[in-house]
């Protein structure tokens, strides 16, 4: 249990930071600039908004008790001062930003200012903080997962693979799960999952849609998401660390896609975080977001010390991840 939670976000700004700078690079370009293994040092520790967003996520767990109205309020007041800060320039999805001008509407609601049809990685990228937070009944854990995304990405597939994104970092931060065990644990709480519509934390989202029941709207995001882990367990099968992870599980854009190239980089490499992230960031998909993914499940799972020690002093927002990881560690 040594310093998970530093881990993890430790992990997932060094993976946003090795990832950034390859992201619009094809595979040919990345193997010419950093050669055939890809990046394995921090050039600047410069994140993006993944980072960023993970922070407002923190800042939103930590401000106060973990129940819908509190929580939805506090992740609006944060995702409008990330909207507006200066240091919000570099490159943002779309989504995030169309929705938190809505969000910017005190006469709009949450569930009226967020994009119903959007499933984009941003649902997740930054959903990490829900998994380390201690002593969450698994609804608590579920429902708050599915609220930070359902903010700005109102898709139910991106709120289903926020979930299984922060169980499956709690489960490897609390040693729950073993990284082998970990997409038939996902495959087991989704189905589990599918007619579950959490109205305490979503009120009546679904009824921005086009589906006819909550019911219909929630089993959409669970079979996209089941599908997506058939697809992670075909590249496991196969286990070529050296082949493009976007190749069979999608390159990451969306939610569901994130959710499994990113397991894909971590569980070809569970005992190595570097090299997770690094396949993560040499990759021809939303590779920043790939990697800081894996590198949450990889700090999760390791701990902080296997990270490399001297990353601590490059990596930007050390300050905030010191301040959120210790009050979970």
């Amino acid at each position: 249990m040594t310093q998970r939670a530093k881990g993890a976000l430790f992990g997932l700004a060094y993976g946003d930071a090795l990832g950034a700078p390859t992201e619009f690079l094809s595979m040919t370009m990345i193997a010419e600039r950093y050669g055939p293994r890809g990046p394995r040092e921090l050039e600047t520790g410069r994140v993006t908004d993944d980072t960023q967003m993970t922070i407002s996520v923190a800042a939103a767990l930590a401000g106060g008790p973990l129940e819908p109205v509190g929580f939805a309020e506090r992740l609006r007041t944060e995702f409008l001062a990330w909207a507006i800060s200066p240091d919000n320039d570099r490159a943002p999805g779309n989504t995030c930003l169309r929705a938190c001008a809505n969000l910017g509407d005190p006469g709009v609601t949450w569930q009226e200012a967020t994009i119903v049809g959007s499933k984009g990685c941003g649902a997740n990228m930054r959903v990490a903080p829900v998994g380390l937070v201690p002593d969450l009944t698994d609804d608590d854990r579920a429902g708050a997962a599915q609220l930070q995304a359902a903010l700005t990405h109102g898709h139910p597939t991106g709120l289903a693979a926020s979930e299984l994104t922060a169980f499956a970092v709690w489960w490897l931060r609390c040693g729950a799960v073993a990284p082998k065990e970990l997409p038939a644990a996902l495959r087991e709480r989704a189905r589990s999952q599918r007619r579950v519509y959490r109205a305490d934390w979503l009120g009546g989202l679904w009824k921005q849609s086009h589906h006819p029941s909550p019911e219909h709207f929630v089993a959409t995001g669970w079979d996209e998401c089941l599908d997506a882990l058939d697809r992670l367990d075909t590249a496991l099968a196969a286990g070529d660390r050296d082949a493009d992870p976007c190749l069979v599980t999608g390159s990451a854009w969306v939610a569901e896609e994130a959710l499994v190239t990113s397991l894909l980089c971590f569980l070809l490499f569970p005992e190595d975080p570097v090299a997770a992230i690094s396949r993560g960031a040499t990759s021809s998909g939303d590779s920043d977001s790939i990697a800081c993914l894996a590198g949450a499940y990889a700090g999760a799972s390791l701990g902080f010390p296997a990270w490399p020690s001297h990353w601590e002093n490059v990596i930007e927002y050390a300050d905030d991840l010191h301040r959120y990881s210790s009050v979970w560690d």
